[in-house]
């Protein structure tokens, strides 16, 4: 007889997340996104506030599901200590892509996977890129496509935004929201996934 599997559920509400994770076969049960704050705590660095998100929107989820293995992500795009989120405005996503332009940046996201037994799993993703010199009239252009609403760091590498990409290290689909090698191992550990 097989063995019932256990429901996952994403905790993001993320359409790229969820996109990411079907062209890897994997479909959550459902998705319920966390509401979070996700204001950095004082002096925190990127690394540390991806991997505190993505834990803190697996909890929130496993409180209210907890026979269910969570998966919770968060991306974060950092330049030095400093930290990206989603602009607020044009002008913000102007000032990102402007901060942007011509140097290095890492993108970071935090992978976290509960169990119903309470056992977690984490994964810590970071992929570096760089951007070509900007000018002001491509600034101008792409915020002015509105692809820069609801991405972190301002741009979606998955849409117009590859057109500046002229170096990246590292896995692409975690710079899209998800990095899906490790997030399909912390699947396949927790035997969700078949190995």
């Amino acid at each position: 007889m097989e063995q019932t599997r256990i429901r996952l559920i994403l905790a993001s509400a993320s359409p790229r997340r969820l996109e990411l994770l079907g062209r890897v076969g994997v479909v959550p049960d459902a998705v319920l996104p966390a509401d979070v704050d996700e204001t950095p705590r004082r002096a925190e660095v990127p690394r540390l506030l991806a991997a505190r998100l993505a834990a803190t929107k697996a909890e929130a989820v496993a409180r209210a599901v907890p026979d269910a293995l969570v998966l919770g992500a968060d991306t974060v795009v950092g330049v030095g200590r400093r930290i990206l989120g989603k602009p607020a405005s044009a002008d913000e996503a102007a000032s990102f892509l402007a901060m942007l332009s011509g140097r290095r940046h890492r993108v970071i996201t935090g992978v976290c996977l509960l169990r119903p037994d309470g056992r977690r799993s984490e994964r810590l993703v970071t992929t570096i890129l760089a951007f070509q010199r900007l000018t002001q009239a491509q600034i101008e252009d792409y915020v002015g496509s509105g692809e820069w609403q609801g991405a972190a760091g301002g741009y979606q590498i998955q849409r117009r935004g590859e057109a500046f990409v002229r170096f990246l290290s590292g896995s692409h689909s975690n710079v899209v929201g998800l990095p899906l090698f490790e997030t399909a191992q912390l699947l396949r550990g927790a035997g969700w996934l078949r190995p």
